[in-house]
């Protein structure tokens, strides 16, 4: 029993690009009483929609946070801990959940928010067509409402990470009365129950939201109000948290050292974001498991991480950072850097000198593919750069499956499960070759039977990460943590791995 205790496409989001979007609940966002904690102005990322349901990246659960709540969430360590709901039990065998709600809980709309709006809310998102979180829930059988404060969960099959699971984009819970009279402005009106409430917005431009007094946790919300602003541009961002423009923003690893003799706070905060090769091994020359396995000891991942984040990271073989519960520490150092072994892997193999294209998008890192290329040359590849644009890599890369190397990120997400899913499943959308093997799908569905607060939990968990990064082709290069520069007038932001948070967060 629980007690008290990350993609890149992009979806139109049915409004006129820089149209403005005022909302119902504008006013000054002055909460009477409350204490004071300023506007923060963050420059970070603005959401591909604001429908969770619909949204179409990992990234976009920062912002969606500002304005939706989930029966738990993730503390600090990325466990999960509850939010909307005070606790939850399953049953024996791990095929049912009860979750108990707390009591007087409202949407931003003023409708109540009850077992009974939970049930719709998580039935949307496992049933509608265009969901993209429905992949997530497809697990779930039934969900009940046997009285308004209890919210049962049925599975198909025993799944104990449901609790993480619901704790991001999959389980916000969108008022009923939103999606039921109008669904299509949700992409730009969200109605939630989260921290803020947004107030206006501004496509691809700004967002502005007031605090939410009715909140589970109001109390430890001590800002006013915030702003959420597109990531701002490297060259410029620390003159612009130097002017005020920010007051917190993302800055890439290369303006650390400027940042701080401007004399700004500069937090370096370990997120489950990782930068990674996605193979298909459908196509050639990495049809041949040889030349996948050449590639994993071509690359010099130190000198990528270097050239990327100017050291801020951690070379990467897996899929989940240091300290978190999936890390494996038997894979450090598992595919080190070997050209010598990466020559002799690829002289046995197929492969005739074809060229290969090192795909990436307009958004990468600058150096970082002609560096790759340069080390894929030295062991015999014939590699080719190929730039297409960020928003067509989903389409091209995951949907069409046309292209057989991607230099991409992933965002992590809040399930460990659900991690593997989408990188390794046969219908995970990173996983471009839709290939699993057996031995894989077993060791995950231990790790679902495995209760989260199991002494066990670790070791199957870590076992599964061994058994993805040995089997499957993807090539894992370095952690990327979130790092953010702060005003000094700006309280120090927590440090959570999965979603970032503003628990406590003042401005003066």
């Amino acid at each position: 029993m629980k007690t008290d205790i990350s993609r890149r496409s992009f979806l139109g989001l049915g409004a006129a690009a820089g149209a403005a979007t005022l909302l119902g609940a504008c006013g000054d966002g002055t909460v009477p009483g409350a204490a004071g904690g300023g506007t923060l102005k963050w420059g970070w990322a603005l959401t591909t929609s604001w429908d969770p349901v619909t949204s179409s990246a990992g990234w976009d659960v920062h912002v969606l946070s500002l304005v939706y709540a989930g029966l738990t969430k993730l503390d600090e360590r990325g466990d999960a801990v509850p939010a909307l709901a005070t606790g939850w039990k399953y049953n024996a065998d791990g095929t049912e959940v009860a979750f108990t709600l707390r009591p007087g809980l409202k949407f931003s709309d003023g409708t109540p928010l009850d077992a009974t709006a939970v049930k719709k809310s998580l039935e949307r998102g496992r049933d509608l067509p265009k969901s993209l979180v429905g992949p997530q829930l497809v697990n779930v059988a039934a969900v009940e409402a046997p009285d308004g404060g209890t919210v049962v969960i049925k599975l198909k099959a025993p799944d104990f990470q449901i609790p993480n699971l619901l704790a991001g984009k999959t389980g916000m819970i969108v008022s009923p009365k939103a999606f039921e009279s109008d669904a299509a402005a949700l992409a730009t009106q969200p109605v939630g129950a989260g921290p803020f409430t947004l107030t206006a917005y501004t496509q691809n431009a700004k967002a502005v939201f007031a605090r939410n007094p009715d909140y589970w946790d109001a109390a430890s919300i001590k800002l006013q109000h915030f702003e959420a602003y597109p990531l701002p541009e490297a060259a410029t961002v620390v003159a612009a948290l130097q002017s005020g423009q920010y007051d917190v923003a993302q800055i890439p690893g290369s303006q650390v050292e400027a940042a701080k003799a401007a004399g700004l706070q500069v937090q370096v905060i370990p997120s489950l974001v990782v930068a990674v090769l996605d193979v298909n091994i459908t196509k050639k020359p990495f049809d041949d498991p040889k030349v996948a396995e050449a590639l994993r000891y071509a690359v010099d991942r130190a000198a990528l991480l270097k050239t990327a984040q100017f050291g801020h990271g951690d070379v990467a073989y897996q899929p989940f950072p240091k300290n978190y519960v999936g890390y494996a520490p038997a894979l450090d150092g598992i595919y080190a850097y070997n050209p010598g072994k990466a020559r002799q892997l690829l002289a046995e193999s197929s492969y005739q000198g074809a060229p290969v294209d090192v795909v990436i998008t307009t958004a990468a890192a600058a150096g970082v593919p002609e560096q790759l290329q340069s080390q894929l040359q030295a062991v015999g590849f014939k590699p080719t750069i190929e730039v297409i644009p960020q928003a067509q890599a989903t389409q091209l890369v995951y949907v069409q499956h046309a292209k057989a190397l991607f230099v991409d990120q992933f965002a992590g997400r809040d399930s460990a499960v659900q991690a593997f899913q989408v990188l390794f499943g046969k219908e995970g959308l990173m996983n471009p070759g839709r290939q699993q093997p057996p031995e894989l799908a077993d060791a995950l569905a231990v790790v679902s039977r495995t209760p989260l607060d199991s002494p066990d939990y670790a070791k199957v968990l870590q076992e599964a990460t061994s058994v993805a990064v040995r089997s499957m082709p993807n090539v894992f290069l370095y952690s990327v943590p979130r790092i953010l520069a702060r005003r000094p007038n700006v309280s120090a932001i927590p440090e959570f791995t999965v979603v970032q948070r503003f628990e406590g967060v003042t401005v003066a």
